[in-house]
């Protein structure tokens, strides 16, 4: 009999008890840390690595972690489901199979404009806030959205998912990713925006070009334009624009005001309510149908805590120190080029315990960027080998909850997204890290 592939809830829960394992295999060790007055985050003190005595993890605590990661994911897990009720709701009212028809109906003489309005939309989320976990609500969208285009679904995950992830790897302005490395790398902010933006652009038209290109060739009928769609009616535009209004709304909080997910999740909670009224659902229909959207959503947010659970688990074994003293000690003795090649390698390897990119700058760029001044090139090329590499692995890697999250909520196997995206993702790793080298000379 042949074994199925293991559901992503497997996958991720048996990285929780590799976690565990690996407290009783590798020596526990930390770093010193000092808050960081410009950024107000905890860094680590280089040079101050230290082997200390820790018991490994009990069989008891590494299953305490499992509940634990969840509730400390909690906030992501309301976001999930109050964004997604309200897209279910969107759904549901009929709104949103009529706007994609009408979308792609006055696109049908330029339908190849289509995948660069889609990917350039969501890459603009991923250049200014890392839109990742934000984009698991709208998947039964994009789901419909492929149907109707009769395109592989992959294909537009590709193009939006990956075009979030592009955009946060070459951005110049992201808050979690660029600036927040610049600043612990002590390097001026915004600093190499141009070199970065020019790179960006040039990546994200030959991703979206060639996941468009693949997506149309597994599907190869054509799209029946002899009947105009079904106009708007003043109830599903009214809908549609509070839908639209509020992910802009939701850039501009994030963006402008600080928001956090608790004020996402209330501006949803609003609009899905409201649009619920607005499809003549009435309050008790609104209710319910917000209700059975959590359940098809509650799953997605018990991926993303279990992938918070396993850098749990490694933060009380204190394995994650003793990772990172291991892939970057032995840098310094190699030539320059070989040296940001290993840096880069390693930040890519690092992103597999550590799925946090921002917690991943403040861990290493303590680290990377003297390090870079010991081979006498510029701490830009410290923030590049960061940068590009731990966005980009968020695409691949099954220790992030998001991801995972949204193959589970697409129906889509973790071994046929991995199939799919192998190629085109290593060719623009490799690209990435020619980019870097560039920056050697670049940034002298």
């Amino acid at each position: 009999m042949k074994l199925a592939f293991p559901h992503p809830f497997v996958i991720l829960l048996g990285f929780v008890f590799l976690a565990g394992l690996s407290t009783w295999i590798l020596s526990p060790g930390r770093f010193e840390r000092v808050v960081d007055p410009s950024t107000g985050r905890e860094v680590v003190v280089p040079g101050s690595f230290q082997q200390i005595q820790q018991d490994p993890l009990s069989l008891g605590e590494i299953l305490l972690a499992i509940p634990e990661g969840i509730i400390a994911g909690a906030d992501i897990l309301v976001l999930i489901l109050l964004i997604g009720g309200a897209f279910f709701i969107v759904e549901k009212s009929g709104a949103l199979q009529v706007g994609i028809e009408v979308l792609i109906y006055r696109f049908r003489h330029s339908r190849a404009l289509l995948p660069y309005l889609l990917g350039f939309g969501f890459a603009l989320g991923g250049i200014a806030f890392s839109m990742q976990e934000e984009i698991i609500p709208m998947v039964p969208v994009l789901v419909l959205l492929a149907s109707k285009l009769r395109v592989d679904l992959r294909s537009i995950l590709s193009i939006t998912l990956g075009a979030s992830l592009i955009g946060a790897a070459f951005s110049p302005i992201n808050p979690f990713v660029a600036l927040l490395a610049q600043q612990v790398a002590e390097i001026p902010p915004f600093s190499g925006g141009a070199f970065r933006s020019v790179v960006g652009l040039l990546a994200l038209v030959t991703w979206i070009s060639y996941h468009w290109r693949k997506g149309k060739s597994t599907h190869d009928q054509e799209i029946d334009w002899e009947h105009p769609p079904t106009p708007i009616s003043l109830a599903h535009g009214t809908i549609l624009f509070l839908s639209l209004g509020g992910i802009a709304c939701m850039m501009y909080g994030i963006t402008s005001l600080d928001w956090g997910y608790t004020e996402m999740s209330a501006l949803f909670f609003c609009i899905g309510i409201a649009c619920g009224l607005l499809a003549g659902m009435g309050i008790n229909g609104t209710a319910k149908t917000y209700m059975q959207g959590f359940g098809e959503l509650i799953s997605a947010g018990i991926l993303v805590g279990l992938a918070r659970s396993i850098y749990l688990i490694l933060e009380k074994g204190a394995i994650i120190d003793p990772i990172i003293q291991g892939l970057f000690s032995q840098l310094e003795s190699l030539p320059t080029a070989l040296g940001v090649v290993g840096m880069f390698i390693g930040q890519a390897l690092l992103h597999i315990p550590v799925p946090s990119t921002s917690g991943q700058a403040v861990l290493t760029l303590p680290l990377a960027a003297p390090l870079t001044d010991l081979m006498q090139i510029s701490r830009q090329v410290a923030v590049l080998a960061y940068q590009y590499p731990a966005a980009l692995m968020d695409l691949m890697t099954p220790t992030n909850g998001g991801m995972m999250a949204i193959l589970a909520a697409s129906g889509i196997s973790y071994k046929d997204w991995i199939a799919y995206l192998w190629k085109s993702w290593l060719l623009l790793f490799l690209f990435a890290l020619l980019i870097t080298l560039v920056g050697i000379y670049w940034f002298g």
